[in-house]
């Protein structure tokens, strides 16, 4: 009996397990916590296909990779298509075929197989096109990381993935030549890479000149230290190298709240830290190694003018140190300066967000994101739920000079830009500058959609140019998930009602209804409307909803009650009431929930003067709009 209880509750424990890692590779990485991060790891360590793989590089898989799970006979990609992403094989066995002439009718036969504990895919660290086909043998569950995510993973392990790549057991000859060439690349890709203004980098400068506000404020700071806290600033030692004139980010924060706070600028480290990074971001300040942005932890920064003079000629303390007028400047000058940077620290605070790899952005970091997206004009047309996607993905991307290109017309569409700050040029051969587009206007997204090469060249009208950027293969992700979530009602091959399906982690307390509206005709939007909401069908459901939760709150009912009148006149509203409902005139009392009982009613006063009397529209409105004042201004 003990035995059989004992069994029964490791069967249990395993079902739970199992449940656990389900419900945590199933979600998006932007979406995982640090529960489903942990919850992943466990699961992978103890899978034989990655036993060499070492702890450190599991945290990064489980943060960054998703679960494919293969029938058999599937073709996971052909020879010549770009790559997209890089594959661990968990179970199962694929079949590589090589064409020598590049066409499908010449593939050959099975050149090899390979299973379980395998690598391949990363011919995309160069965009060269696959070099074979590759075809599931049997039903195959696979780790997929994406090219960008990958990219990072391979220069941040560079290491871990050349002895991990080199050892895969699975490797088509093609792909262990690729694979050595990639290795015999080592010393090249050890040399500092130049950094790049669309890299998601935020320890990198946006801008090459900082601006004269931010030159003075990092002067006046760099004098109020050394004036009056000194032994802020050393020579400090990190990895066998020292370097001069440091001061530590925890201290830099604990200095910035002294002498901020009594004025009441300064009322956070988080505020102090965005203050710090503004700093960062236009050069004045910097990491020793530009590895990290502003971190509020023992991590050494110096002043950018201490840092070009550790590489001049001279070792003249003396020359950097201020000046009496300096001084005085500084004191007189302090509040305005903490003041100027306490407004710019939120700016700054987003723009490192937005700048991180999407597999390191938190659950805080995306819902700041989604906020900042929902007052985005370029975006007000799509859902929620697409913003809430794109929080995971869209990137900051700064061009200091004026003139720089964007991108050629005939160019590959590789992204859908915004504009938070300055202007373009649209240039098109034969005419010249056809538009400008200003802040608030997106430009590239139709290169996308129909999958085209650039219409027009884009050139910066203006120094200091910063956008929102949203990569193709990103942008088509997001685009194939809202497609296979939406449900398109016809008629005469129009669309007349487009529902999204609400997710099972939806918050919304309606959980029982299971779309949400996205468009469509006034009239499909009511009868949706009526027959989910207001004919009883879901009433049982949103009282239980409304105990367990204490909220009552419908969206769309909401905002049909409040807008119609903006797309539905008040004589359609009531000639389709009367259509749907024409014996049933009081139907409206029917209560939902207090807050919209005020709505109904007053609906219920017209629709039922409208039945009654037969009144029109005109008359109606004079008549009606004292009753209509006087419930407005019950309890």
């Amino acid at each position: 009996m003990y035995l059989r209880e004992k069994v029964h509750l490791v069967d249990s424990t395993e079902i739970m397990t199992q449940e656990l890692w389900n419900a945590s590779i199933d979600k998006r990485p932007s979406d995982r916590t640090m529960t489903d991060i942990a919850v992943i790891v466990s699961h992978l360590r103890h899978l034989a296909a990655l036993t060499g793989v070492p702890p450190q590089l599991l945290h990064q898989l489980a943060a960054c990779a998703y679960l494919e799970q293969l029938d058999s006979g599937v073709t996971l990609y052909r020879q010549g298509d770009k790559g997209t992403s890089w594959y661990a094989v968990l179970l199962g066995t694929l079949d590589v075929h090589v064409s020598k002439t590049g066409i499908v009718e010449d593939m050959s036969a099975v050149s090899r197989s390979f299973g379980m504990g395998s690598f391949f895919g990363e011919s995309i660290l160069d965009d060269s096109p696959r070099e074979n086909t590759i075809v599931t043998r049997e039903p195959c569950q696979l780790l997929r990381v994406e090219q960008r995510d990958f990219r990072v993973l391979f220069q941040k392990n560079k290491e871990m993935m050349e002895d991990l790549l080199g050892h895969s057991k699975l490797k088509s000859t093609l792909e262990s030549q690729r694979t050595r060439n990639h290795l015999n690349l080592k010393s090249i890709q050890d040399k500092p890479k130049k950094p790049l203004p669309d890299e998601p980098n935020p320890s990198l400068p946006i801008t090459t000149v900082p601006s004269p506000e931010m030159s003075r404020a990092g002067r006046i700071l760099r004098t109020l230290i050394l004036t009056r806290s000194p032994g802020l600033v050393r020579d400090r030692r990190q990895q066998s190298r020292t370097y001069r004139r440091c001061l530590v980010g925890a201290e830099m924060v604990d200095w910035l709240l002294a002498i901020g706070s009594a004025s009441g600028i300064v009322k956070s480290r988080h505020q102090a830290t965005g203050m710090w990074q503004s700093l960062l971001e236009e050069s004045v300040i910097q990491h020793v190694t530009q590895e990290y942005p502003f971190r509020d932890k023992y991590i050494f920064y110096r002043f950018t003018i201490d840092a070009e003079s550790e590489h001049s000629s001279s070792r003249n303390w003396s020359r950097g140190l201020p000046s009496p007028d300096d001084e005085r400047e500084a004191d007189t000058k302090c509040s305005e300066i903490l003041g100027n940077l306490a407004q710019r620290a939120p700016d700054a605070i987003m723009r490192l967000i937005l700048r991180k790899p999407s597999y390191e952005r938190t659950t805080d970091d995306l819902e700041m994101i989604y906020e900042e997206l929902l007052h985005i004009k370029a975006l007000a047309h799509l859902s929620n739920s697409v913003k809430r996607e794109l929080a995971g993905v869209i990137v900051f991307e700064a061009h200091p000079a004026s003139g720089t290109v964007l991108f050629h017309q005939g160019d590959e569409g590789k992204s859908w830009f915004i504009i938070l700050k300055g202007s373009v040029n649209v240039v098109i051969r034969g005419k010249g500058t056809v538009t400008s587009l200003y802040e608030g206007d997106d430009f590239g997204k139709l290169a996308l959609v129909n999958d085209a090469p650039r219409a027009a060249t884009i050139v910066l009208r203006e120094d200091n140019c910063h956008f929102l950027r949203v990569d193709k293969e990103d942008f088509n992700r997001i685009l194939r998930d809202v497609e296979a979530n939406t449900v398109r009602l016809k008629e005469h091959g129009q669309d007349v009602l487009v529902l999204e399906k609400i997710s099972a982690s939806n918050t919304n307390p309606f959980s029982h209804f299971k779309y949400s509206v996205m468009a469509g005709s006034p009239g499909k939007m009511l009868e949706h409307l009526l027959e989910t909401r207001l004919d009883g069908r879901d009433k049982s459901s949103y009282e239980s909803d409304k105990k367990t939760t204490g909220v009552g709150e419908d969206l769309f009912l909401d905002n049909f009650l409040f807008t119609h009148i903006t797309f539905m006149p008040i004589h359609q509203l009531l000639s389709e009431l009367t259509r749907q409902y024409p014996h049933h005139t009081h139907f409206f009392f029917i209560k939902i929930s207090t807050k919209f009982s005020k709505i109904l009613l007053i609906v219920t006063v017209l629709v039922w003067a409208f039945v009654s009397e037969n009144i029109n529209e005109e008359v109606l409105e004079v008549r009606e709009r004292k009753r209509i004042e006087n419930i407005l201004k019950s309890p």
